[in-house]
């Protein structure tokens, strides 16, 4: 399991995030996504800990406290959806060529 870091400053590096989550237990691993455009950080994160009462204590201690003047959101991670398109089927288009005219 995870913890998910929202409302995150943009100048916060994974660095910052061992640092804060490491007075609660080990920190396993920090994944701070970025954008894919411009490089900077997407404004959350997520950090996984060595037990789940670890992450219990950083989240009890973290929710909604300040940092780096923001309001942290901190909660479990929830499992990531499967994206599906929006048209139903992840064709480019009507791939039906009987209906074309000419």
């Amino acid at each position: 399991m995870s913890i998910y870091i929202g409302n995150l400053s943009y100048q916060v590096t994974e660095e910052d995030l061992k640092l804060a989550f490491a007075e609660y237990g080990k920190v396993n691993r920090v994944q701070l996504p970025t954008d894919r455009e411009t490089g900077r950080p997407r404004g959350f994160a997520f950090v996984e800990m060595e037990t789940e009462a670890q992450e219990n204590a950083a989240i009890e201690a973290l929710d909604g406290a300040e940092w780096m003047g923001r309001d942290l959101k901190v909660n479990k991670a929830k499992p990531r959806e499967e994206r599906s398109s929006p048209r139903g089927g992840g064709s480019w288009g009507n791939n039906n060529r009987s209906n074309r005219r000419y």
